[in-house]
């Protein structure tokens, strides 16, 4: 009767949830409405509907029942009351390997195929392994956080305390199971910030200078300026964004981590703004920039069954027009640190060629940082000069 229960709450969601929402804005709202639901309902409901997500654009014909317990042996390696009741038979082989759980449902479903999943893998960047990218997806992604070093024994104390499986992967960098409460575990929110893996590993391109003038120039909520704070705390920092209310976040965020010396713009980066920034010339140029940000859909699976492939143009145009109006306050010499969480290569690949024959910028390095090898986002980041 649970199990039939949670089928009929998970068909409710579906029922009422809205394209074009993210899931994690949707949810809190669909539980508000229905405050009968405990925390473990609550978490199942989200597991199902999450896994029903991973399964992309495979077997779209099927009911959404049939999709979902698909969906749930796939996607789980744990025995669970709700397979159990409806999938018996597959609930036994819960345990095994991926290839033979993709056997088991391609033998009852032939119509199955991986490449369905994310029917895009020949627009991926050169590099990422196709197989392992689409067999990611049933994989919930660690959550990850950035340490500050005075902070990281005590922060290793109460996460061993707690009984919280972590793995210390370097540099203040832990992942953690999903899902970790840490704003329970962790006194004060002043010790770590959560940051994806992958976000963390393109401070290894910044190379800043001690007194040197940088500009994060897509700043969003300013994880990369932190990055670039705590590599050299000495630097005049210019951070903009085309969202006032981001940037208001940011203040509270820098404050935070004691970033107090900086500078803010609310800035259109596809206008010409040299009236604003006809002063300044700088040592470094941060890019984070707009993309379709399909090097995370492993955490917002939903965002796969929301996405056309004419974005991948539209945001490649959108990249070339705020590159184009950004290098030209690049001292000679001085990086441009280029990154997208796209997976694709019009976005990463083919923007750095246009920054290199369009713009005359020199490329230094590129690389893919592949975030499925590690249950991180797949991102893509590239240092140019002039």
């Amino acid at each position: 009767m649970k199990a039939i229960n949670q089928l009929k709450t998970f068909q409710r969601i579906l029922d009422e949830y809205p394209a074009e929402t993210p899931l994690s804005k949707f949810l809190p709202g669909f539980y508000r409405l229905n405050k009968q639901m405990g925390s473990t309902d609550r978490r199942i409901a989200g597991r199902l509907v999450y896994n029903y997500f991973r399964l992309g654009r495979a077997l779209p014909n099927l009911p959404a029942d049939e999709r979902l317990f698909i969906a749930e042996f796939l996607c789980n390696t744990q025995l669970n009351s709700f397979l159990q009741h409806f999938k018996p038979e597959w609930a036994a082989c819960i345990g095994f390997g991926i290839d033979e759980k993709l056997t088991m449902v391609k033998s009852s479903h032939p119509d199955f195929k991986l490449d369905d999943i994310f029917p895009w893998v020949n627009q991926l960047s050169e590099g990422i392994d196709k197989e392992a990218f689409l067999r990611s997806f049933f994989i919930q992604p660690d959550l990850f956080i950035r340490v500050y070093k005075r902070y990281e024994a005590q922060v290793k104390i109460i996460l061993t305390t707690a009984e919280i499986a972590f793995k210390d992967e370097g540099n203040g960098c832990f992942s953690l199971p999903n899902g970790t409460r840490l704003e329970t575990l962790i006194p004060n929110a002043n010790w770590y910030e959560v940051q994806d893996y992958s976000s963390q590993q393109t401070a290894q391109f910044f190379k800043p200078q001690k007194w040197d003038a940088w500009w994060d120039a897509c700043a969003a909520s300013g994880g990369k300026s932190l990055l670039l704070h705590d590599l050299e705390p000495n630097l005049k920092l210019v951070v903009s964004d085309i969202r006032e209310s981001i940037l208001t976040n940011l203040d509270e965020r820098f404050q935070q981590a004691g970033l107090i010396k900086y500078q803010k713009k609310i800035l259109d980066l596809t206008q010409n703004n040299d009236l604003i920034l006809h002063d300044y010339a700088f040592d470094g140029i941060i890019l984070d920039a707009p993309c379709s940000g399909s090097g995370t859909w492993g955490r917002t699976p939903e965002m796969i069954n929301q996405f056309d492939t004419h974005k991948i143009e539209f945001f490649q145009r959108l990249q070339q027009s705020i590159v184009r109006n950004v290098v030209k306050h690049l001292k000679p010499s001085k990086p441009l640190i280029y990154i997208t969480c796209s997976a694709f290569k019009a976005e990463n690949e083919d923007v750095v060629n246009f920054i290199v024959n369009e713009l005359g910028l020199k490329l230094e390095e590129q690389k893919v940082l592949k975030g499925y090898e590690n249950k991180a986002d797949t991102m893509f980041v590239a240092r140019l000069t002039p």
